[in-house]
């Protein structure tokens, strides 16, 4: 579980965040959305400890207050967390076993048979197999997000990060990477928080929804609760297409 208590971000003379306070439980699937600008990547590096909270916050990972320590021990932490990069962020010049094996070379003592059996299981588990010596050029853009998850769980993390995971990607790719987040996340019993402007994820896999407007949290709730919000800005940021406009009507009245 992952809480933000009181978090504002203030930049010189200009304030990002406003006192948002949000919970993210594990064995969810939590996603931050909202449109650009308004905050949600800013909160979301003030969570993992990019950007430091203003006094009077707190960013807390299973009660333990992640704002207070020191650079060590935030490091601990950090050997908790899996992170899946917008770009997938692969080494262009490691093969696919070597880049899901270097988390593990750099902060564990597993031998190098242990690192290449770890890599294998988390490939087979993200249904990659017989592909552990081609480069990520080699690899389709799904197959690199597949790669980067598999990376991402290689330490075991108890916390995953998503970054527009399904950013590049067609719409049935999109639906193969969307269900493998929220089976590794129930498998795993992970507290998995994804920052996504992809509406076919909030429908299919919001377990949790923080919407950020302004700095603010401005609405949360789950998937099938934001198809009846009658939050306007949730909607308008949300059913912004005629298509879902449409879409929503037919799940209202259904």
């Amino acid at each position: 579980m992952i809480e933000v208590r009181n978090v504002s971000k203030t930049f010189g003379d200009t304030q990002i965040l406003f006192d948002v306070s949000a919970r993210f439980d594990k064995g969810r699937v939590n996603l931050i959305i909202g449109a650009s600008g308004q905050g949600k990547s800013v909160l979301t590096k003030c969570i993992v400890g990019l950007h430091e909270v203003d006094e009077g916050g707190a960013i807390l990972y299973d009660d333990r207050n992640f704002s207070a320590m020191d650079r060590k021990a935030r490091i601990e932490i950090r050997k908790e967390i899996g992170m899946l990069f917008q770009g997938s962020a692969l080494f262009d010049s490691l093969t696919v076993e070597e880049n899901v094996s270097f988390p593990l070379k750099m902060f564990t003592d597993m031998s190098v048979e242990e690192r290449r059996e770890r890599a294998n299981f988390c490939l087979e588990r993200v249904n990659i197999v017989n592909k552990n010596h081609l480069l990520p050029a080699e690899t389709s853009g799904g197959m690199q997000k597949r790669i980067a998850i598999a990376r991402a769980i290689a330490m075991n993390p108890r916390y995953l990060f998503c970054d527009e995971p399904n950013s590049g990607l067609d719409p049935k790719t999109s639906i193969v990477i969307d269900n493998l987040i929220k089976e590794i996340t129930y498998e795993y019993d992970m507290t998995t928080i994804v920052i996504t402007h992809d509406m076919n994820s909030v429908m299919e896999i919001g377990d949790n929804i923080i919407f950020i407007n302004e700095g603010r949290k401005w609405w949360e709730g789950d998937n099938q609760q934001i198809i009846k919000t009658d939050n306007q800005e949730v909607v308008n940021f949300v059913y912004a297409s005629s298509f879902m406009k449409n879409l929503r009507e037919k799940l209202i009245n259904s």
